[in-house]
């Protein structure tokens, strides 16, 4: 019989543990009604080197645990909302600058009262000053993570945690006697070169690579891995730690990863599942329970270093709150965000060690302070987050319609794949309502099941894409004579609100605008049309550039068309350039501001459609996206400028070109109420019996 010595040593065996503890703890903490990530720090304590030892801190674990833990970095970066971060980068400052001072100062006199040195209490201080975004996971799920009060308590984190893995830098330096010229060189002017690279280099390479890459999502992927960890390695080399890169890298490539796109739910769902709680696991396995078996001085010390993280970032987050202005929850959920230590405060306490400043006191105290702060700080999230996401969700919104449903005409898997990028890009991420591909096939009693088997393999071949990002798809495939009559008619079975169609890159003829099948499309539908002709990928573009003809304002669709236009910016993180025809911009601009979400918008007034090709050559660059606002004939926009667009400019514009057609249905007098969809299904049957307003709210009259 095999006998089974501990801690294992199987390879195999430790994953099936870890895994199997990555499945069970959440569940657990689920009953207690506690966030997930406790149960794995707590079950990480629990199977560690210093309870039951079924498991071993060895290098796999430190290993996989730092990956975790850069990848969460990463995934912090590429969360952070960059329209919000440019719009309030100063509240980001003030509060990384808030909750760095106020920590190491205070820290710095806990540290004297407990009897130790300078040196000491300006490290041990500077654990306080950083923290690890161990409850992000908890806002995220929540739905707030682009928040108001959310953004720049992320945005700060670079500030506090690099200048507090300064500090470090600088006290090991002292201790170790190579605190001299080339030091400081090294320090300065290397951090400056790296965060300049980083800055300017990874993202052009990013766009380089996703335009010219052919050979699939895995290579995608791979890209982003390789970006990540390279930058965490070269920000060790110049001199700070590998977090702040792996956090300036997520930064960089923000822009080229959509919230909701593909290949961001991809990395959200790998490191979730895997490479995250692996660090949660590793900094459980860290708690020694035998220190709460020592001495008074072990207590004090331990006590005074919780209090003191606890009580300044506590401090930190009030008065942030006071000066911006935030809700009570919001103020909460900053404290929740910021008070879990765990990875500089990791570093600092193994430096501190190794170079003699810090006693086996402090090493347990800092272990249990990581403990407490890992627990205390999800738990706030979870609790205050709800109220924050409940209050978003109940926000007034700009009117609607139905429900948002989206359908996208696939003539083949391979156009088929932007034009589903597309549709997922400006569907709300938060809707319950599935993604909608079409496919028409001719109504020939001889041939038609052979057609329609065709037709759903491929549907199911084009709807993989989307569907492996976490977006629920339900194909439709329609039998009818004509295609257009096709699409429409299964527009209007599903109730679709806006259809996503194919633009061929050959000419039409002389009275066509596009051509046979969607010129009738746009006959016989009322509906939202977006006509597409995607080049490069989506997520390279760096600006969408709007052309919006007279009297577009006063169509029935146009704040829906607004919304869309407002979402599809957001996702792909570009500012919007409208082009005005013949209307004051300002008035336009003013309209878009007012919608959510946020995002940078400039204006500029056009005289005509005269010369507007030109205009277009020569302003619209290679990563624009142009996008014109159509009008139906009989509308109140239309001119007959517009049906010549796009024979006129498809030519010359030879990149990615939209052409927006508003919905021409009525207006409803009433909507749902707050945002369309619940920032959280488990926050909206929480409150359930709360409020009187359900998930998606109670109908209200517009005023």
């Amino acid at each position: 019989m095999p006998s089974f010595p501990l801690p294992i040593t199987d390879p195999v065996l430790i994953v099936a543990v870890a895994v199997a503890l990555f499945l069970l703890a959440p569940m657990v903490m689920q009953i207690a009604r506690l966030p997930g990530i406790i149960g794995v720090i707590l079950a990480g304590a629990l199977v560690g080197p210093n309870a039951l030892n079924l498991l071993d801190r060895d290098p796999t674990i430190i290993l996989l645990g730092t990956v975790g833990l850069l990848y969460l970095m990463f995934m912090a970066g590429i969360e952070i909302d960059l329209h919000g971060f440019r719009r309030h980068r100063n509240r980001s400052l003030y509060f990384g600058a808030l909750t760095f001072l106020l920590p190491q100062v205070l820290g710095i006199g806990v540290g004297l009262s407990l009897g130790y040195g300078w040196a000491t209490s300006i490290l041990m201080a500077s654990m306080f000053a950083s923290h690890t975004l161990v409850a992000y996971p908890v806002a995220m799920r929540l739905g707030i993570g682009k928040n108001r009060a959310v953004t720049p308590a992320v945005g700060g984190t670079i500030i506090t945690d690099t200048a507090a893995l300064l500090v470090l830098a600088v006290i090991a330096a002292s201790t170790r006697g190579t605190l001299d010229t080339w030091f400081w060189v090294q320090l300065v002017v290397l951090l400056s070169i790296y965060v300049l690279a980083t800055w300017l280099l990874v993202p052009r390479l990013g766009r380089w690579f996703f335009r010219n890459e052919k050979t699939g999502a895995n290579a995608e992927y791979l890209f982003v891995l390789t970006a990540l960890f390279v930058g965490a390695y070269f920000a060790e080399v110049v001199g700070v730690e590998a977090i702040v890169g792996a956090f300036l890298v997520g930064l960089a490539l923000n822009p080229l990863l959509p919230e909701g796109g593909i290949l961001t739910n991809r990395i959200h769902f790998v490191g979730e599942a895997f490479f995250i709680p692996f660090f949660l696991l590793s900094v459980g396995m860290l708690v020694d329970v035998r220190v709460f078996l020592a001495g008074p001085q072990a207590w004090m010390v331990m006590g005074g270093m919780t209090v003191a993280v606890v009580a300044t970032k506590g401090l930190a987050a009030l008065a942030f709150q006071r000066i911006a202005g935030f809700t009570r929850d919001e103020g909460w959920t900053v404290f929740g965000l910021t008070v879990p230590q765990a990875a500089a405060t990791l570093a600092a306490t193994l430096i501190g060690v190794e170079v003699g400043l810090f006693d086996e006191a402090i090493l347990n105290g800092a272990i249990a302070m990581i403990l407490v702060t890992c627990i205390v700080g999800p738990t706030v999230v979870a609790r205050f987050g709800r109220e924050v996401a409940l209050t978003e969700e109940l926000a007034p919104a700009e009117p609607g319609s139905l429900p948002e449903r989206i359908m996208v005409s696939v003539a083949n898997p391979g156009s088929g794949k932007p034009l589903l990028e597309l549709g997922v890009l400006v569907r709300d991420r938060l809707s319950p309502e599935p993604l909608y591909p079409l496919t028409v096939v001719p109504d020939d009693p001889n041939r038609a099941p052979e057609f329609v088997a065709t037709a759903q393999r491929m549907l199911r071949e084009a709807s993989g894409y989307t569907t492996s990002g976490a977006v629920p798809v339900t194909p439709v495939t329609r039998v009818d004579h004509n295609f257009a009559s096709g699409i429409a008619r299964g527009a209007t079975e599903v109730q679709a609100t806006t259809l996503v169609l194919g633009w061929e890159r050959k000419p039409p003829r002389r009275f066509q605008v596009f051509g046979t099948v969607l010129d009738q499309v746009l006959e016989l539908s009322r509906h939202q049309v977006l006509v597409a002709r995607i080049g490069p990928p989506l997520n390279t573009t760096e600006r969408i550039v709007v052309v919006v003809p007279e009297g577009t304002d006063h169509m029935n669709g146009f704040p829906e068309a607004v919304r869309t236009l407002k979402r599809l910016a957001y996702q792909l993180g570009a500012p919007i350039k409208l082009l005005v025809i013949g209307s004051d911009p300002g008035a336009y601009v003013r309209r878009f501001e007012r919608t959510r979400p946020e995002v940078d918008v400039e204006g500029a007034e056009a005289p005509g459609w005269s010369g507007m090709a030109d205009r277009l050559a020569t302003e619209v660059r290679a990563d624009d996206l142009v996008v014109i606002v159509s009008a139906r004939r009989g509308q109140v926009a239309w001119s007959p400028e517009l049906d010549q667009a796009p024979r006129e400019l498809g030519p010359i514009l030879s990149e990615s070109i939209i052409v927006l057609y508003p919905s021409d249905m009525a207006l409803p007098t009433a909507r749902l109420g707050g945002s369309q969809w619940a920032q959280d299904e488990r926050v909206a049957e929480e409150y359930q019996e709360k409020e009187p307003v359900g998930p998606t709210g109670e109908p209200r009259r517009e005023l």
